[in-house]
């Protein structure tokens, strides 16, 4: 399938409420609007994953975080920049987004993408765009497309075509809070 009509589809069935299982710039990710409660109450369903446990949503540029953030700390964009892994970090005062995905402190796990199909699309949606793995909540997360579990497969309403043949195992990213004193902790190294 040519790479426009994959975004077409996948833009279709976001802009529905619906779920895209939709390779990145890391692992192979279930996704959503980040902004539609129903759709990330379905991504929970199907994951088997209770809801506190927080979901990662994926942007295309850094005045995406400025848009659906209070009072990001411009450093953690040069820390970014230093980086060499995909790194997502977890952001204070969320804003704009579904009320299901943000966790009870007020923060959201944000990484900015480098990979091109998932920047075309997120540019496209004009919205932020959920990511979580590809992979019920307690098994381990899929290296790459053929080891999806059929539960997954039959789960979503649109399986993107680019990259399912890719045969290099895929990693996630790692996870960090940027502190107010411009110190990071690690979480997911």
């Amino acid at each position: 399938m040519d790479f426009e009509k994959d975004i077409d589809n996948a833009l279709n069935t976001l802009q529905s409420g619906g779920l895209i299982l939709y390779p990145t710039d890391t692992i192979w990710g279930i996704g959503c609007d980040a902004t539609n409660a129903s759709a990330v109450a379905k991504v929970y369903a199907l994951k088997q994953r209770v809801a506190t446990k927080s979901l990662i949503v994926l942007m295309a540029d850094e005045r995406d975080i400025l848009k659906y953030t209070s009072q990001p700390d411009l450093r953690v964009f040069d820390y970014l920049r230093s980086t060499t892994k995909p790194t997502t970090v977890i952001y204070e005062g969320a804003i704009g987004f579904a009320d299901n995905l943000v966790n009870e402190d007020g923060t959201i796990a944000i990484r900015l993408v480098d990979d091109t199909f998932c920047k075309h699309l997120i540019k496209r949606f004009r919205k932020p765009i959920v990511s979580t793995s590809a992979n019920i909540s307690g098994d381990p997360s899929p290296a790459f497309y053929r080891q999806i579990d059929p539960l997954i497969l039959n789960g979503v309403d649109y399986i993107v075509h680019h990259r399912r043949d890719e045969d290099t195992p895929k990693e996630p990213s790692a996870i960090v809070k940027y502190n107010g004193d411009g110190t990071v902790t690690v979480i997911r190294p």
